[in-house]
């Protein structure tokens, strides 16, 4: 619902890739802070199948084709509580990235004050999660780049983290 096209492909894509990791089809991506979500739930694989395929919907919706043979068949969704905070932490990160990514879609919803989550998701109160390392991360500034490069003194590469609101 509120993903740009970006950001829609990048969920299906590393919802893909969360798929390989809990069914031990790779050996990477295995720490992704986002695998907390879903390793959580009774049966990991099947609450990731539902969510994927929520977003298959959505994605389907807008005119795209992903590839729903790669999921295993839909199950009933399975509710993830998630926290308001958690929430309203993964609402303002996908607002910096459509700020700069997207302006148009950005500006389509600066009146949104309180985002709808993933329809699997039902929202309890509490903080953002401690596995948001994003949350726990540093500022940066110019002067304090040191605390993001590695030990070869080259800035480390980090992936950012894929919007997780409702699609």
């Amino acid at each position: 619902m509120y993903l740009d096209a970006a950001g829609l492909v990048a969920v299906w894509r590393e919802g893909l890739l969360a798929q390989a990791v809990l069914t031990g089809r790779t050996r990477g991506y295995t720490r992704h802070p986002q695998l907390v979500r879903f390793r959580a739930q009774p049966d990991p694989n099947a609450a990731l199948t539902a969510y994927l395929h929520r977003v298959a919907d959505e994605g389907e919706q807008r005119g795209y084709a992903f590839d729903r043979p790669k999921l295993p068949a839909d199950v009933p969704a399975i509710p993830i509580e998630v926290t308001d905070g958690q929430l309203l932490f993964e609402w303002r990160h996908l607002l910096k990235k459509l700020q700069l990514r997207s302006p148009a879609r950005f500006a389509d919803l600066g009146n949104v004050t309180n985002p709808l989550p993933h329809p699997q998701f039902v929202i309890t109160a509490g903080p953002v999660e401690e596995w948001e390392r994003a949350a726990r991360s540093p500022v940066v500034t110019r002067t304090s780049t040191r605390s993001q490069r590695g030990s070869s003194g080259r800035s480390a590469s980090r992936r950012p983290s894929s919007p997780r609101t409702r699609t």
